[in-house]
This record gives C-alpha cells, sequence and structure tokens, in this order.
C-alpha cells in the first residue's frame, strides 16, 4: 500500500491538466525580399521538432517558398544566418498551408477548428482541454494589426476573440502567444482569455528590425528578436531546467533595439517556474516509486473490445 504523501503525489500525477502539445507557426509575407521572415518560422519550427514536438502537432504555414525561389543561389535551402550554418528547411520540413492558402480565414479556422469535413488531419489543430499550444506570428504589422501576403490584414481584436473561441471551446489549456513585427505589442494587447502568456518583439510605436544581410544573397535573412531567440533555444535540450521567465528575458534593448514586451497578467503561473519545455517542447514528467501503486476502480480496454475493472 502507499504511504499518505505518495498517494496525493499520484493523485496529482493523473490529474494533471497539461498532456500534450501544439503548435502553430506562421509566416505571412510573401516576395524575395521578405526571406527574413520565412526564416524566422522556420528557425522556431526547427526548435519545436528538435525539442520534441512531433511535425503531426505542428500546424506550419509558410506564405512563400523561399527554397524554391528562382533567386535563391542554392535550391532547397534556407539559411538564417549568412554563415550558412543551419539550413532551417532541412530535408524533412512538413509545410501544411503554403502560397496562397496563408490567409487570415485559413488561419482562424485552424485556431476555432472550424474546418470543411474534407480537411485532412495534417490542417487541423486537434488540440483539445488539455493542449499547451504556442502561436508564433512573423511578417509586417502595425499599430493593432497584421498583414497577410500584403493583401489583408488580421487585427488584434479578431486574434483576440480567436482565442476566446478557442477557450470556449475547450482547445487549450494554456497558451504561449509569441509575434515578431513591428509594433508587435498591440498585438495582444486586447488579449481577454484566462492562460494566455505572451512576448513580442517591439512596444507599440517602435518597428521591429532585422539582424544581418547573407550578401551572396542580398537580402535580410533574419530578425533580430528570433534570431537571439533561436540562440537562446539553440541551448535548450529536451530535459532542460530553463524556464519560460528566463526566455522572456531573451534580446534585451541593446540587442534587440526595439523594446521586448510581455504580458503575464492572464497567465496564472509565474514564468519563473514555468519549463520553457511546457510550451516549446513534449516532454513526460515521469516519477519512479519502489513501492507498488494500487489504483482502485480502473477501466481498461481489452483486445476484443470489452471494458474490464
Amino acid at each position: 500500500m502507499l504511504k499518505a504523501a505518495d498517494r496525493v503525489n499520484v493523485e496529482e500525477h493523473f490529474q494533471s491538466s497539461h498532456t500534450n502539445n501544439w503548435a502553430v507557426l506562421v509566416d505571412t509575407s510573401r516576395f524575395w525580399f521578405n526571406y527574413r521572415h520565412v526564416a524566422n518560422v522556420l528557425s522556431v519550427y526547427r526548435s519545436c521538432k528538435r525539442l520534441g514536438i512531433p511535425d503531426s502537432h505542428i500546424i506550419l504555414m509558410v506564405a512563400d517558398d523561399m527554397a524554391c525561389n528562382p533567386r535563391n543561389p542554392r535550391p532547397g535551402t534556407v539559411f538564417n544566418n549568412a554563415n550558412e550554418q543551419i539550413n532551417v528547411y532541412g530535408d524533412d520540413v512538413e509545410v501544411d498551408y503554403r502560397g496562397y492558402e496563408v490567409t487570415v480565414e485559413n488561419f482562424i479556422r485552424v485556431l476555432t477548428g472550424r474546418l470543411s469535413p474534407s480537411t485532412p488531419r495534417s490542417k487541423r489543430l486537434l488540440s483539445d482541454e488539455h493542449s499547451n499550444v504556442l502561436v508564433y506570428m512573423t511578417g509586417h504589422g502595425g499599430e493593432g494589426f497584421l498583414k497577410f501576403q500584403d493583401a489583408e490584414e488580421i487585427s488584434n481584436v479578431e486574434l483576440a476573440d480567436a482565442f476566446e473561441q478557442m477557450w470556449q471551446k475547450q482547445r487549450y489549456h494554456e497558451l504561449f502567444y509569441m509575434i515578431d513585427t513591428c509594433q508587435a505589442e498591440s498585438m495582444f494587447q486586447k488579449f481577454y482569455s484566462p492562460n494566455i502568456l505572451a512576448v513580442a518583439s517591439s512596444k507599440v510605436g517602435e518597428d521591429s528590425l532585422s539582424h544581418h544581410v547573407d550578401p551572396k544573397i542580398g537580402v535580410y535573412v533574419i530578425d533580430r528578436y528570433t534570431y537571439f531567440a533561436l540562440e537562446f533555444l539553440e541551448t535548450v535540450e529536451p530535459g532542460s531546467r530553463k524556464t519560460m521567465g528566463q526566455f522572456l528575458r531573451v534580446c534585451p534593448k541593446h540587442q534587440c533595439i526595439s523594446t521586448v514586451a510581455i504580458r503575464t497578467d492572464l497567465f496564472p503561473r509565474d514564468p519563473d517556474k514555468v519549463p520553457l519545455t511546457d510550451f516549446f517542447g513534449s516532454v513526460r514528467n515521469v516519477e519512479i516509486l519502489t513501492s507498488t501503486i494500487q489504483l482502485d476502480n480502473v477501466t481498461v480496454a481489452r483486445d476484443d473490445g470489452e471494458y474490464c475493472r
């Protein structure tokens, strides 16, 4: 039999509300001169996969195909550094929405689950009330909006309402919103749903700046905030004890030039006590006990489809 303390620990383990992770990663810009935005989103995609989130739990939306652009002197590659150390396009990238599929309507439909019945599972966010969801967005924006494809825009009110629909429909347990664009702070100012933690690359009235140019292709290859965020994520391993609080302090003003903004009032936990892998990874906490656990009234499905206790 279990001691009282052990029984409490077991009950807490089985009552844990966070059981799975999802990521929605969105680049909203097209055209060659926006190469850096594609590199931004692919950099975050690479980090999520490296830390344990499988492709089946990542919705990747990329508005332009820089890897196959005729101006790309290295076909099939996207680099986020002029030194070409990391090909963030890789050999196994799975883009779920590409080109003109990246629209405000499709993005909101993905978040809220209001998709056509014919939509394949790979294009669906199949999260639930136990899911921690990471939403990353990059592109061109202004106060209160983010442009999609230079043709339309999503407002901060529309985004806030989409997250509220997610909460009402039990599509997330906790949500981390991360955005790299000009005046990025304005995109989370209208949020009102619970359990949301947010970070933005710039305050209202500030531009979010690029990091450096690759002279071989003639364009900027990554934005400053995402560059330093990726630099931090590269030091994280699946079993890391680094926290969201540490991540929120990435890229101080002397590095970003812009001022990183955060919002924590909707999030009930202390970010300094939240493991980074709660959002960027897919790690399960396992506790090994030396004593025997007796589980009462447990229903198990047998191979023949019957249930037994």
